[in-house]
């Protein structure tokens, strides 16, 4: 019998204030639960754009209840910023997916599972939103995710250079899809409000802290991505410190693969999330 997708948009109680989010499921009676954050570099995106609703889509068409959060967003910055538009820095979005996380477990069992098997992930600055949530509910002590599905994420304040293999993959971008060192900081210092202490702070980069203790995780980076370097180095740090953790580099893609689904590695990775989750 095929299965009806149904969208509803919920209002999940937050630390300051409710955080918007859209919950995603089917008819099935037995599914997993996930919450899914979407990127836009900290100060961009929403639950609209294909990277959550196409995603969220897709995974609750094939079992998968998902809880996208339309978690609130640092200022515009660079050439878009917005004079007395302040926008929310680290800690706003950071609360928001915490307490996504946290309501997506309190209502498991309504959505046919359990709360200890609610997984947490995204794609980029949303990659960065899940893990960083995953080290304060791991240091929380609590309930804490089932495991982590990040796509092409930044988790270091500083990517790290690019070994000879991602280099030559990147000598193949144009100019516009590159992220320069310049680029990247200018995101993630406008993501902490210029604060450079919290750049240090695990919550708001999961790779600069000590990772031990964090659930199993699959990455999933884009081939030619500055970024990619983040995603190996921080698989390299989950196994160093005995954390469970699968690393892939799909072929022929750039950055934000999942905002494109007309591109066959928007499916081709959603797969790999499902076949590695169904193990958890």
């Amino acid at each position: 019998m095929p299965r009806t997708l149904t969208r509803l948009d919920v209002e999940v109680p937050g630390t300051e204030a409710p955080v918007k989010a859209r919950l995603y499921r089917t008819s099935a009676t037995r599914e997993r639960a996930l919450v899914w954050v979407h990127g836009g570099a900290f100060a961009y995106g929403d639950i609209d754009m294909p990277e959550a609703d196409a995603v969220a889509g897709w995974l609750a068409e094939r079992g998968c209840a998902v809880l996208s959060v339309d978690y609130r967003l640092a200022a515009p910055y660079g050439d878009d910023a917005v004079p007395g538009i302040e926008g929310h820095p680290f800690p706003a979005a950071h609360h928001d997916v915490v307490a996504a996380f946290d309501w997506m477990v309190s209502h498991a069992a309504d959505l046919g599972t359990t709360g200890d098997s609610v997984l947490l992930g995204g794609a980029s600055a949303g990659a960065n939103l899940s893990a960083g949530a995953a080290v304060a509910l791991r240091d929380r002590g609590e309930a804490t995710p089932a495991g982590l599905l990040l796509a092409y994420p930044i988790v270091h304040a500083a990517v790290p250079d690019p070994s000879p293999a991602v280099a030559q993959a990147l000598a193949t971008l144009p100019a516009d899809m590159r992220f320069s060192a310049d680029v990247i900081r200018g995101m993630n210092l406008n993501y902490v409000g210029g604060d450079e202490a919290i750049l240090r702070d695990p919550r708001a980069f999961a790779g600069e802290g000590d990772v031990a203790g964090l659930p199993p995780t699959i990455i999933v980076d884009s081939e030619a991505d500055d970024l990619r370097p983040s995603g190996e180095r921080f698989a390299a740090q989950l196994e160093a410190a005995g954390v469970g953790s699968t690393h892939h580099v799909e072929p022929g893609t750039t950055h934000g693969h999942l905002n494109r689904p007309e591109e066959p590695a928007f499916a081709l990775t959603l797969t790999r999330f499902l076949e590695w989750s169904a193990s958890r």
